[in-house]
């Protein structure tokens, strides 16, 4: 029996990809500031301080998915350290790279579901293209970012030097978010967010297109009991 050929609306359908369509609840003043920050063009770096739950990555995030929407040419990169948040650590992961950093791009992933529509595919799609991929700090050394948004999330995990390896891996038609909490540090004071942030908060560094941005206590989003637990704990 021969086969039917396709219709062009059916082959159509399996070359388009899926959209990227951001499904995102209203953005107060304070975000739509930043944003207005990530979208233009001329600012290449920008710091985002905050404490737990005041949107620094969910905004990061957004910002760059409104950028891949209009540029097709741009990827995606998040970056964090694999340095645990607990007094124990879990011991080494099995497995290859992806494997074993996989856990800690959770964040990454909990906001990509929750900016775009779970039934478009639209995730997937992302990152089997490699629009959307994932590295920890540690791999770093010797790269050259073209044509990327880059996040690096939990930042005031990262020491110093981590921080200037991080800055200038920088290349051309780039930008990147540093996104970091000075109060959940877990590398025992030494820290560089806190520093870089402060060297580059000047006008001069701005002139340059490298913005520094800070969420306050009134900002946070996640719960009214995370506003008064971290209001507590910053007495």
């Amino acid at each position: 029996m021969p086969k039917q050929k396709k219709s062009s609306m059916q082959v159509g359908q399996q070359l388009s990809p899926p959209k990227i369509t951001l499904k995102t609840k209203g953005l107060s003043e304070k975000q739509k500031d930043l944003v207005r920050l990530a979208i233009n063009q001329d600012n290449k770096i920008i710091f985002i301080a905050g404490p737990a739950g005041s949107t620094k990555t969910y905004v990061a995030v957004y910002s760059a998915l409104k950028q891949l929407k209009a540029n097709d040419s741009l990827d995606l990169l998040y970056v964090r350290t694999v340095i645990e948040s607990a007094e124990k650590g879990l011991g080494a992961l099995p497995g290859n790279i992806d494997e074993k950093f996989n856990p800690y791009m959770a964040p990454l992933d909990d906001k990509l579901r929750e900016l775009l529509p779970a039934t478009t595919g639209v995730v997937a799609d992302l990152i089997k293209k490699q629009r959307v991929q994932a590295m920890p700090i540690n791999y770093l050394r010797g790269a050259n970012w073209t044509n990327k948004v880059v996040i690096a999330d939990e930042a005031q995990n990262f020491t110093y030097k981590e921080l200037t390896t991080l800055i200038t891996r920088l290349g051309e038609n780039s930008q990147l978010f540093i996104c970091g909490d000075y109060m959940q540090s877990d590398i025992n004071g030494r820290s560089g967010f806190k520093d870089i942030y402060n060297l580059f908060d000047d006008q001069q560094s701005k002139d340059q297109g490298i913005q520094c941005f800070s969420f306050g206590l009134s900002d946070i989003k996640r719960s009214k009991i995370l506003s008064y637990i971290i209001k507590k704990l910053s007495q």
